[in-house]
């Protein structure tokens, strides 16, 4: 997917952006991962759930190659790209579209022999255990709507914002989708569930993080909220 969206991209470039004056993104989701405990076990796995999630498409879109982690974890039996190909993935984006919902804890596993596990079989426990906020919510200021994955995290939004500034060199970001879904609850009038508190309450407090993740200089230009006709994709 990696080659052929820098395929793709090349040709743009190559022989319509001049004239069409287009931009081309890649968009990437991304919860913000909370180390389980202070350990140092912990805030590793936290940062290999990152890469596992973001890294292995925004690495080699940005350097060229693959997180440093997958190849500890993997080694050769990752995919190896040439010289060309890196080349090519690099920079192949005009800028990054980031859809943000939700956040987890991470937690360290150990793995005995990494050759009989694999990511299709077994992913989670080979990067880290991945641990709803759901079930330690008094570590995380949240509440939980209907989805059974996604806790209502707003400082999430901050933080990865700000991670990605770091790691990627402030590429610019239009965040694509941000949103969460509500309990249906049939006996409410049309009237009422338009009002929609919880969903203004969403959107309010994950803008006032943008807000100050834009004020931290995170070049931050769009920002979208997850609709209903979203779910048609």
């Amino acid at each position: 997917m990696l080659l052929a969206h820098a395929a793709a991209v090349k040709v743009y470039k190559d022989k319509y952006q001049s004239s069409q004056q287009g931009k081309i993104r890649i968009t990437l989701i991304c919860h913000w991962i909370v180390p389980y405990s202070n350990q140092t076990a912990d805030k590793k796995a936290a940062k290999r759930a990152i890469d596992f999630m973001f890294g292995w498409f925004m690495d080699p879109l940005n350097y060229g190659n693959y997180p440093h982690s997958m190849h500890l974890l993997f080694g050769n039996r990752l995919p190896n790209f040439t010289f060309e190909q890196s080349m090519l993935m690099k920079g192949s984006l005009d800028f990054l579209g980031l859809n943000y919902y939700t956040a987890n804890y991470a937690a360290d596993i150990p793995v005995a022999n990494i050759l009989n596990v694999s990511y299709a079989t077994n992913p989670q426990r080979l990067i880290c255990i991945m641990i709803s906020i759901n079930h330690l919510d008094y570590f995380l200021p949240i509440y939980v709507c209907c989805s059974t994955w996604l806790s209502v995290y707003p400082r999430g939004i901050h933080n990865i914002l700000l991670y990605i500034k770091r790691k990627y060199n402030n590429p610019l970001i239009y965040i694509t989708k941000n949103g969460f879904s509500e309990v249906n609850n049939s006996a409410l009038q049309i009237k009422e569930a338009l009002k929609g508190p919880m969903r203004i309450d969403y959107h309010y407090r994950h803008l006032l993080f943008l807000q100050l993740a834009i004020k931290d200089g995170v070049n931050v230009k769009g920002y979208f909220t997850w609709s209903l006709l979203d779910n048609y994709e």
